[in-house]
């Protein structure tokens, strides 16, 4: 008997492997993904400029870091007692406005070379919907909890995905040729811009990207269905989080052995098992840390991680 519809996933032409190097951008399914990257010790980077959900925000990002355009002051404001920025998540604001200018200009420089660096980019849209700035039309990654007067909110046209998605592309290929694209459409349910509008913005991301990819606009790219997934292989509210928004951790396990299955090279697969095994190793508390059989545990661990480190010097415990 089945009891999930299964949604076909092709083989990646252009699978992870050790060797690569990632960068993960956009909402906070990139984080959980980035999270799963970091356990089993990729050479992975998830959000340079903290969790960032429309399109167009990520485009200026990724723009600016390219073309190494440093922040300035008028980038950036004073709320609630901190400096702010429009462009980056609220987790980065800060009490000293020119140490905020520094750590986010140190971030540009630092981007910056992780996407010159890169073999892959995974990029998680999460929503349609944006605020624009009133006084100059600018749309924000982040309100800051700013007055909603300061803002207008509105839809983006399935047009302006697809050229905010081209030209994230065509500006992260002017530093690199030849990197890779996964792109995910984020699988959490923005239920508070309303049941519909939600339902509509996926749609809108969903269509601009596979306007993009069945046109064969995007080189080197592929789409890994994760709001499929949770849509389709996972309908029932047993996978979600408290919230009834967020996947749940056994969700995001099961996504992950599904993006593992299909899009992570099949020549690591019993690297991967061998890290699993040592991460689980490390949580082990015995119940007699001096005893004999202890130390031969943590022997024959430490050989472990010994033998990984000698084939992959980048990876540590």
């Amino acid at each position: 008997m089945k009891f999930t519809t299964l949604v076909p996933i092709p083989n990646s032409n252009h699978p992870i492997d050790y060797s690569a190097k990632i960068v993960s951008l956009g909402s906070c399914f990139a984080l959980n993904m980035g999270d799963k990257f970091d356990y089993f010790k990729f050479q992975n980077t998830t959000n340079p400029f903290g969790i960032i959900f429309n399109p167009v925000s990520i485009e200026k990002l990724v723009v600016r870091a390219v073309n190494l355009k440093k922040f300035t002051e008028e980038d950036i404001f004073f709320h609630n007692e901190r400096f702010h920025c429009y462009e980056v998540h609220s987790d980065l604001s800060w009490g000293n406005k020119q140490e905020f200018l520094d750590s986010l200009n140190a971030l540009v420089e630092s981007t910056h070379q992780k996407i010159k660096e890169a073999t892959h980019f995974l990029i998680t849209y999460g929503t349609s919907w944006v605020y624009r700035e009133k006084n100059n039309g600018a749309v924000v990654a982040n309100c800051h909890k700013m007055s909603q007067s300061h803002f207008d909110k509105h839809i983006l046209p399935v047009a302006i995905i697809e050229a905010s998605i081209q030209n994230t592309v065509d500006a992260i290929r002017q530093l690199n040729s030849n990197c890779a694209f996964v792109f995910t459409i984020s699988p959490v349910r923005h239920i508070k811009d309303g049941f519909v509008e939600n339902q509509q913005s996926k749609a809108h991301l969903i269509t601009a990207l596979q306007n993009l990819l069945s046109g064969h606009l995007l080189d080197k790219a592929n789409y890994f269905p994760a709001y499929e997934i949770m849509m389709d292989e996972l309908r029932d509210y047993r996978f979600y989080g408290d919230d009834l928004l967020h996947p749940s951790t056994m969700a995001i396990d099961y996504i992950w052995q599904r993006f593992r299955e299909t899009t992570i090279s099949q020549t690591i697969a019993s690297t991967l098992d061998e890290v699993d095994a040592i991460q689980k190793s490390l949580l082990h508390k015995p119940f007699n840390s001096n005893s004999e059989s202890h130390q031969k545990f943590q022997f024959k661990l430490q050989e472990k991680i010994k033998k990984l480190h000698e084939d992959y010097p980048f990876i540590r415990f």
